[in-house]
C-alpha cells in the first residue's frame, strides 16, 4: 500500500474513500483482486473514533466496499460539517472601511447562521477578522485580545462593550 494519511474522524469521509481508492487501484493490483484489497485494507487506513466504528461492525454483514464505503460515509459525516463550519468562521473579514459595531453585528449575524463552533475557535475567528486599518476601535480592541486573550464569545463581547467601546472613527 502506498502512504495515506490516516482517516482520525476530523477530515472529509468522502475525500478519505476517494484516495484510499485511488491508492487500491493504482498500486498494480489485478482487477479482480481490486474489490477483496478495498474491503480488507481499509481497516489499516483508520484512526481512533474511525477504528473504533469500523471494528463495531457486525461481522460478515459488509460484502462489497461499495456498501463498506457509503456506511462509513454516513458515519462519519459530521465531519465535513466540522471542516466547514471552521472554515466558513475564519472567512468573516472587517472591510477596510466597516466600523467596530457594525463588525461585531455582522459576525455574531454569521456565526449564529453556522453550526455551533467551540468558542476559542470564535475568538481566534473573531480577533483574526478584525481590520486594525479600519478604525482606531478595531485596532485598540484587536491589540487587547492579542494581549490579554480571551477564552469565550461573552468575554470578548464584554470587552468590546466596556474596555474598548469608543466612538467608532
Amino acid at each position: 500500500m502506498p502512504e495515506l494519511p490516516k482517516y482520525n474522524s476530523t477530515l472529509n469521509p468522502n475525500e478519505h474513500v476517494t484516495a484510499y481508492t485511488y491508492a487500491v487501484k493504482g498500486n498494480n493490483i489485478k482487477h479482480d483482486e481490486i474489490e477483496s484489497v478495498l474491503l480488507k485494507k481499509f481497516s489499516e487506513t483508520l484512526l481512533k473514533g474511525a477504528m473504533m466504528w469500523y471494528h463495531n461492525q457486525t461481522p460478515n454483514s459488509i460484502d462489497s466496499f461499495a456498501i463498506l464505503a457509503d456506511s462509513f460515509v454516513r458515519a462519519h459525516v459530521g465531519a465535513i460539517k466540522v471542516a466547514t463550519k471552521k472554515s466558513d468562521m475564519f472567512k468573516i473579514k472587517q472591510r477596510e472601511n466597516e466600523m467596530l459595531r457594525e463588525f461585531v453585528y455582522l459576525f455574531q449575524t454569521e456565526r449564529m447562521e453556522l453550526p455551533p463552533v467551540s468558542d476559542d475557535w470564535a475568538v481566534q475567528a473573531f480577533t483574526q477578522g478584525l481590520n486594525e486599518r479600519s478604525s482606531v476601535a478595531s485596532r485598540k480592541l484587536k491589540e487587547n485580545l492579542i494581549e490579554y486573550p480571551t477564552v469565550t464569545w461573552s468575554d470578548v463581547h464584554n470587552r468590546y462593550q466596556s474596555k474598548i467601546k469608543v466612538v467608532d472613527d
